[in-house]
C-alpha cells in the first residue's frame, strides 16, 4: 500500500482566473519520473473552477478521460457535438482516441468541484466516444473497458465498511470525510495505491465517498 497525502498533490491552475488544481501525478512543470503512472491510471486531477471560469478549447488523444462532480455543475463541450450539463453524482467520459477537442466550464453561480482521472487505452486510435451517466448508484460499478479498468462509487455512513476489490491494482480515492484503510487514516485528497492487497476494507471514520478504481493487469 502505497499512500498518498493530498498535501503532496502537484499544484496547477491559474488561481486568478479561478482555476486550481491538484495533480496526483507527475504533470506539465512538476516532473517526476518516479510518479508517471499507477496501472492504466495516468492523472488524477482534483478541479476547483470559480463561477465563470473554466479550461478554453484543448486537445486530447489516446486517453480515457473519467470526470466526478463532487459540487456544482460542469459544463461540456466537445468536437463531436456532445454539449452536456455534468452534476454532483453524475459521472461523464470522454474518449479521446485519435483526438478530440473539448471545452469544461463553470457556467453556474457557485463554485464547481470535480475529480478527473485519465486512463491509458489498452490500444491507441479509433474514433473518439462520449458517455454521461447521471446518479450513478453506489451498486453498479463503472466499467471503462478501452482501458480495462472499473470504478467503484461508494458513500459511507459512519462505521460502514466496504470491501475493496482483490485486483493486480486498485486506486483508492477519498472525495470527502475520513476513512480506515487497514493500519492508514486517510482524508479528504488522500488515495492508496494498492498492488495485489487482498481481502483488504475501507471503514468509515465519519461519512465518506470514494473513488474505487480496480484495474486488470
Amino acid at each position: 500500500m502505497d499512500v498518498r497525502r493530498a498535501e503532496e498533490r502537484y499544484p496547477g491552475g491559474d488561481e486568478e482566473a479561478g482555476i486550481t488544481s491538484r495533480h496526483a501525478f507527475s504533470f506539465g512543470p512538476h516532473y517526476d519520473p518516479d510518479n508517471l503512472r499507477f496501472g492504466a491510471m495516468i492523472a488524477c486531477n482534483e478541479e476547483r473552477l470559480a463561477p465563470g471560469a473554466g479550461f478554453d478549447e484543448h486537445p486530447h488523444s489516446h486517453t480515457e478521460i473519467v470526470t466526478w462532480v463532487v459540487e456544482g455543475e460542469l459544463t461540456h463541450r466537445d468536437s463531436t457535438g456532445h454539449e452536456t450539463k455534468v452534476r454532483a453524482g453524475d459521472v461523464q467520459r470522454l474518449s479521446a482516441a485519435s483526438g478530440v477537442r473539448h471545452v469544461e466550464r463553470n457556467d453556474g453561480d457557485t463554485p464547481l468541484t470535480f475529480v478527473q482521472t485519465w486512463l491509458a487505452p489498452l490500444q491507441p486510435g479509433g474514433d473518439p466516444t462520449y458517455d454521461h451517466v447521471p446518479g450513478i448508484a453506489d451498486s453498479t460499478p463503472y466499467a471503462v473497458p478501452e482501458a480495462g479498468t472499473l470504478l467503484h462509487v461508494r458513500r459511507l455512513t459512519p462505521g460502514e465498511r466496504t470491501a475493496v476489490p482483490d485486483s493486480e491494482r486498485v486506486y483508492v480515492h477519498v472525495v470527502r470525510g475520513e476513512i480506515r484503510l487497514s493500519d492508514e487514516t486517510l482524508t479528504a485528497g488522500d488515495a492508496a495505491r494498492l498492488s495485489a492487497e487482498t481481502d483488504l476494507e475501507a471503514v468509515a471514520v465519519t461519512a465518506a465517498e470514494l473513488l474505487i478504481w480496480e484495474m486488470s493487469a
